[in-house]
């Protein structure tokens, strides 16, 4: 490579002026060959599906065989290999011997900010911290580019989805904000199954200065209607908001907008929150929905209990309660719907709360990232009722590292965790590590 650093600014301003009649068909010849220039060799683009269960080639043409002609698969599992590992924990991997030579394999993720969309193969001759910094850098541009092309792009939804999604959880995927957002001060994430066929369930969360706005919303109904009501209540809830409202009027603004509708004909449960990011003061209001989770050091859980009003829509008249609490640096607040406690096992045995927030402290303490945790959980769901639920299952967590610091005051990595960027990058492991595939 050049010793300069030359050959690193070409290819990254290379693909920059070329980005921007790029289509998402185009992306994946266009990066390798760029890449190719500057060292990198056989770079491929991997994106993760709406479950988080594998991570699919962009071919340049949908998902296309599963082997390429020269037999790489199309499709690698998230857990159990080393592409699935730089995923789950946000390190940059590697391997020798890539391709029976004596070049190392890099698994770099793709990350849109913090939300992880996928991961980046490439080859190199080399395996120094200069090597791991264009990586680094190269991945964070591909995956700014693959969603700058991703909303026009049918091909890349197609990609994505392993199996056909319903008409409500189009509605719902499009409509939601990222699953995973993080700053110094808060990392927010979310969790949603049935992913194919969610309807009534949604989350919305969004910043004002120093205030992070959080909601989760359940729908009456498991129809496109119900889809269609959680998707207005969103809408009313962002609409009133970026208008001013605060936590005592929102919900009689979007019930407002939902008995205008529909009339009394459909409802939603809901709860509503803000949080103070520089004094992590946290204010939420209940409307007919399940207590928000308070998790704090990673040792003990409690509900945080609040007068509740009633559902959105119902219009029974009672009036609102604002319910605060001060939360401590590194403290956790998960807001849910009832599909993650409902879901049963082969004996009709409840998922319930002890054992939600059981999974929640357990993985808290194993240092894994927020997204990552609810990502298992998830899967934990939907293997305790057998691969499919009766009712959507909601998770949105936020984690506050303090004011204008994550805990300890080190720098947060971006997932819910302590350390810097460069610790997120992470020194390359080295294979092999059973039982990892490759």
């Amino acid at each position: 490579m050049d010793e300069h650093g030359g050959g690193h600014e070409r290819l990254l301003g290379d693909l920059l002026d070329a980005s921007h009649t790029l289509s998402m068909e185009q992306l994946p010849g266009t990066v390798a060959g760029r890449a190719a220039r500057a060292g990198l060799h056989d770079t491929l683009i991997y994106l993760a599906d709406v479950r988080q269960e594998v991570v699919r080639l962009l071919t340049g043409s949908g998902p296309g065989a599963k082997l390429r002609a020269d037999g790489e698969p199309a499709e690698l599992r998230i857990d159990g290999t080393l592409p699935g590992r730089a995923f789950q924990t946000g390190q940059v991997l590697s391997v020798t011997g890539a391709g029976g030579g004596g070049r190392y394999r890099w698994w770099t993720p793709l990350l849109d900010g913090t939300e992880r969309i996928g991961v980046l193969r490439a080859d190199t001759d080399t395996a120094d911290e200069r090597t791991r910094t264009l990586l680094w850098r190269l991945a964070s541009l591909v995956a700014l580019l693959v969603v700058s092309k991703r909303p026009h792009s049918d091909s890349g939804a197609r990609l994505v989805r392993t199996r056909p999604m319903t008409v409500a959880a189009e509605m719902q995927w499009n409509l939601m904000p990222p699953q995973t957002f993080s700053n110094d001060e808060v990392t927010i994430s979310a969790s949603l199954e049935p992913a194919y066929e969610v309807s009534g369930d949604a989350f919305d969360y969004g910043l004002t200065g120093g205030v992070v706005h959080l909601a989760v919303f359940d729908a009456m109904g498991h129809d496109t209607a119900a889809g269609l009501t959680a998707n207005l209540a969103v809408a009313a809830c962002r609409n009133h908001r970026r208008q001013g409202a605060g936590l005592d009027t929102l919900g009689e603004r979007i019930e407002q907008t939902l008995l205008s509708q529909f009339g009394h004909d459909r409802f939603v449960t809901a709860v509503l929150a803000e949080l103070d990011t520089r004094t992590g003061v946290f204010c939420w209001a209940n409307h007919g929905h399940h207590l928000p989770v308070l998790i704090r050091g990673g040792r003990w859980a409690t509900d945080l209990a609040c007068r509740p009003g009633h559902p959105l829509g119902s219009d029974l008249g009672l009036r609102t309660t604002l319910c605060q609490e001060r939360l401590q640096p590194g403290d956790r607040v998960v807001l849910y719907t009832d599909g993650i406690l409902e879901a049963r096992d082969s004996l009709g045995r409840e998922f319930g709360l002890e054992r939600f927030t059981d999974f929640l402290i357990r993985h808290h303490t194993d240092d894994l990232p927020v997204p990552e945790t609810l990502r298992r959980l998830s899967r934990r769901v939907m293997a305790y009722h057998h691969g499919s639920l009766q009712d959507d299952a909601t998770v949105l967590l936020t984690q506050w590292h303090g004011p204008g610091q994550a805990p300890s005051g080190a720098a947060s990595d971006g997932l819910g965790r302590t350390g810097s960027w460069r610790q997120l990058r992470g020194r390359p492991e080295t294979a092999p590590r059973p039982p990892l595939r490759p």
